[in-house]
């Protein structure tokens, strides 16, 4: 039975209980509405079931996250809707309710996956406490899901923009890459998006349920490299007066990903080459070895073949750190790219700096096209982010642009643009040729193309039809 006690809700509680749907399941109908009505008083949206084969069909038809059910029953008792619950909704949390004399079946049950079990009779205030804490427990699993979802939207592959052929296939190269627990060395230029990749091996592995801590090797001093790795004890020197875990022990069971390797020390070159090898650490200070499991991604925007023949980075190291290596060509190398990504990032800060941004002119796309990007996607982010700030009228267009960008647009719209082979040819092979770079710039999209080109997209489809037909003739 519910023995009635004074009700007390709370806003709060009944808004995060709502989200929560419980399945009530006692054969004993007084019971189980009591059950239900003192559950719904907090906010909880529950389903009552007054036998176990009523139950049963619930949990076969509907979703719940929570089922509270009683343990003794004819026909399908608790045991049953339990071994049911966990095959239908394997998600959700399992609370039996039983009598003093099947508190040993009630133990017997949480062995078998139960939450959790109440003993009659039950007070309204221990019921809604087993609940909540159930609820909790789901309300938990879901946001890990849900914080895992976003983690594989922004770091899984497809969260990666391109549409060149050459970062389709580093993509490719990942995707055979991430799997496995092979070491990583990750080229490129500053700005590349290194640590994305890293972030993405880490995320599509095995070790995805684990840290990836990230270390700028650049960024940290010569004399402190050591302790960041490999942590300090108490004492070890004069500002260690604390004992300290290092980024392979913090990292343990994970990924740790080296960025700017190439400036290492050469000192902590030769201990990490051993940490590689016997995968143990000594901290600074100590002489006792812990053995750590970790996989190593590095970044270098400098060539370490160069380093290795000037002295400055250990032949073995290098070796042992490239068993596998990803390049990252520069943004330069693969315009393709650059359209999807200033869409991607105007939406992005759009949302962060609450602008709205209607579209982006055709002289804005064809300037940052054009532009070489020296400081690559970083730079074209910042640049994109500068110009949604900046912007006043809800179209980015060339008073939006950065300096640096309009002064290289300025200086290419005062010379003569296109190959100078077209200089006096008929005015259709100029046209062709816009068309057709556009059309290259624009990775094939018709519609965006149509719309730089300031031209109807009929009229470019009926000129794509035409150069067909004069192509098979």
């Amino acid at each position: 039975m519910i023995v009635p006690m004074t009700e007390s809700n709370g806003n709060e509680a009944e808004t995060i209980n709502a989200s929560i749907r419980v399945l009530v399941v006692d054969n004993d109908p007084a019971h189980a509405k009591a059950m239900m009505e003192s559950l719904e008083r907090v906010g909880y949206s529950c389903q009552l079931a007054t036998s176990g084969p009523e139950g049963a069909r619930h949990i076969a038809q509907e979703m719940f996250d929570v089922v509270i059910t009683d343990l003794v029953m004819n026909d399908v008792d608790g045991m049953e809707l339990l071994s049911r619950c966990k095959e239908a909704l394997p998600d959700a949390e399992v609370i039996v309710v039983t009598g003093h004399a099947s508190v040993p079946k009630a133990v017997e049950a949480m062995q078998q996956g139960a939450f959790s079990f109440l003993e009659k009779p039950i007070t309204p205030k221990r019921l809604r406490a087993v609940a909540g804490k159930a609820a909790e427990a789901v309300a938990l699993r879901r946001d890990n899901l849900q914080l895992n979802q976003r983690l594989d939207e922004r770091f899984g592959f497809e969260g990666i923009v391109n549409n060149s052929v050459k970062m389709k296939a580093v993509i490719d190269r990942l995707k055979r890459i991430a799997p496995t627990d092979a070491t990583v060395l990750i080229t490129g230029e500053n700005g590349t998006g290194k640590e994305l990749i890293a972030q993405a091996i880490h995320q599509n592995s095995p070790r995805k349920g684990k840290r990836m801590v990230a270390l700028n090797v650049a960024a940290v001093a010569d004399n402190l490299v050591e302790s960041e790795l490999f942590g300090h004890v108490k004492g070890a020197f004069t500002d260690a007066v604390t004992d300290r875990v290092g980024a392979f022990e913090y990292a343990n069971g994970g990924t740790l990903f080296f960025d700017e390797v190439g400036d290492m020390p050469m000192a902590t070159q030769i201990k990490l080459l051993r940490v590689l090898e016997e995968r143990e650490i000594t901290s600074v200070g100590d002489n006792k070895a812990k053995h750590v499991n970790v996989r190593v991604v590095s970044a270098t925007n400098r060539s370490l073949e160069q380093a290795v023949e000037e002295g400055k980075f250990r032949s073995d190291l290098y070796f042992r750190l490239k068993v596998v290596t990803v390049a990252l060509p520069p943004l330069r190398q693969r315009r393709e790219d650059i359209v999807p990504l200033t869409d991607h990032f105007r939406k992005q800060f759009a949302k962060r700096h609450h602008k709205t941004i209607k579209s982006i002119s055709p002289a804005v796309t064809r300037a940052l096209f054009s532009f070489d990007w020296p400081g690559n996607v970083r730079q074209l982010r910042n640049a994109v982010e500068n110009m949604i700030v900046l912007d006043q009228d809800g179209v980015l267009d060339s008073d939006d642009l950065p300096p640096e960008v309009l002064d290289i647009t300025d200086s290419a719209e005062s010379s003569v643009e296109g190959p100078a082979e077209l200089v006096g040819r008929p005015l259709k092979d100029v046209e062709r040729w816009a068309i057709e770079e556009t059309l290259k710039m624009t990775n094939g999209a018709r519609e965006e193309a149509a719309r730089i080109l300031g031209i109807g997209v009929r009229t470019l489809y009926r000129r794509l039809d035409e150069y067909a037909a004069q192509d098979s003739e």
